[in-house]
């Protein structure tokens, strides 16, 4: 099953610590919400409203994170994923931050084992897992450079799933989230974003997965397919000696690379070269089978595009896919911080969390759902009937 990006998020860079009393509480208060939704809409619904950056954006805020902070991405997904994998609600989280976010292929595995799914299920889980990760790290690229360092993997027992992963650039001090959804695309490196949003969006970056970019993933297909020793003319100085910079093929801004005037093929990174080298001996027939290459990076993927530039004038695209539009039409950003006043944030914005009316929230919610399943669903409707008269 292949997936769709559903949507970028930006967000600055927040020091500090989700608070140690606050985080066990925004566990049961995620779990409860997630019963809810789950209970009510399904576990498809679920994952779909999971990869809505809006949603998820006004779901952190309501278990009270900072609407605004790099951080809800990382502590809301935490939350969640201790929340959901401890309860039998039919969807599991694996990854996580930093080093955790490598664990997601062996996690789910180890997950997988509670839905009983075949060897091949599980395969096709781990790669979507790794070419998501794949395809927002390499094949968009700004400068100065955004880095993974947060991998969230959803998955239910329907075998459907959803990402939600985050890179951040310390130069510019924001955080870029990106969410997946594994319904409705046939490609995960070719448009695979059904609207990407953005309070920041970037002058220039290369961006191989735009439809303008076809040409050029074919011929760096063609290229890695060939002899990686036939790439030295390309990267020699004389060769790049004769071209003078990318800014006079395009009347366009375009993103400053820096690349070393001196790229001999006998000069490279040998681990590059080793990669590029076991790219030809493998002989991948699509550029999804290239990318998915153990060590095929940003910068293997950067230098082959731009030999498709300069020396075959198949140019990639260099447009920032974060926009606010869809389909093109105006894209409604919803004011999320809305939800912040729920409880509050950590950081007392919009004010302090009252802890005695958090706790009587998760109370009234546990009970609510508890009395449901025992056939009195009075309290349960009376919250739902809230949302009527909020909306008045």
């Amino acid at each position: 099953m292949q997936g769709n990006k559903t949507g970028i998020a930006n967000l600055p860079l927040h020091g500090g610590s989700c608070p140690r009393w606050l985080f066990p509480r925004m566990k049961k208060l995620a779990g409860i919400m997630s019963e809810l939704i789950i209970d009510d809409y399904g576990k498809d619904e679920f994952l779909k409203r999971i990869s809505n950056p809006f949603f998820f954006q006004g779901f952190g805020s309501i278990i009270g994170f900072d609407f605004h902070s790099s951080g809800l991405s990382t502590t809301t997904c935490g939350a969640l994923k201790e929340a959901l994998n401890k309860n039998n609600l039919g969807i599991k989280v694996a990854g996580g931050k930093g080093k955790t976010s490598r664990k997601a292929p062996d996690e789910i595995e180890k997950f997988s084992a509670d839905f009983s799914f075949s060897t091949k299920k599980i395969e096709k889980l781990i790669y979507s897992s790794k070419i998501t990760a794949k395809v927002d790290n390499s094949l968009i690229q700004y400068n100065p450079s955004y880095q993974l360092y947060h991998h969230c993997f959803f998955f239910s027992e329907n075998g459907k799933w959803a990402v939600v992963q985050q890179a951040m650039s310390d130069k510019t001090g924001y955080a870029r989230r990106y969410h997946w959804l594994s319904d409705n695309i046939c490609s995960f490196i070719e448009e695979p974003h059904k609207a990407i949003c953005a309070h920041k969006k970037e002058e220039t970056a290369l961006n191989l997965t735009a439809k303008e970019s076809f040409e050029c993933r074919k011929i760096s297909l063609d290229l890695v397919k060939d002899n990686p020793v036939h790439l030295k003319k390309y990267f020699s100085s004389n060769t790049l000696s004769s071209q003078k910079t990318l800014f006079d093929f395009s009347d366009k801004p375009l993103m400053q690379l820096n690349m070393s005037r001196v790229h001999e093929i006998e000069n490279m990174n040998k681990t590059n070269f080793e990669t590029l080298k076991k790219a030809y001996e493998f002989q991948p027939e699509t550029y999804e089978e290239l990318i998915a290459i153990k060590g095929v990076g940003p910068k293997i993927i950067r230098s082959l595009a731009l030999i498709s530039e300069l020396i075959y004038g198949k140019n990639p695209s260099w447009k920032d896919p974060a926009n606010c539009n869809m389909n093109g039409k105006s894209f409604n950003f919803k004011p999320v911080e809305k939800y912040s006043y729920a409880f509050g944030g950590k950081d007392k914005i919009p004010y302090e969390i009252d802890k005695s009316h958090y706790d009587e929230t998760i109370g009234l919610l546990r009970n609510s759902i508890d009395n449901a399943r025992l056939g009195d669903k009075e309290k349960l409707f009376a919250i739902k009937r809230l949302n009527y008269f909020l909306r008045c």
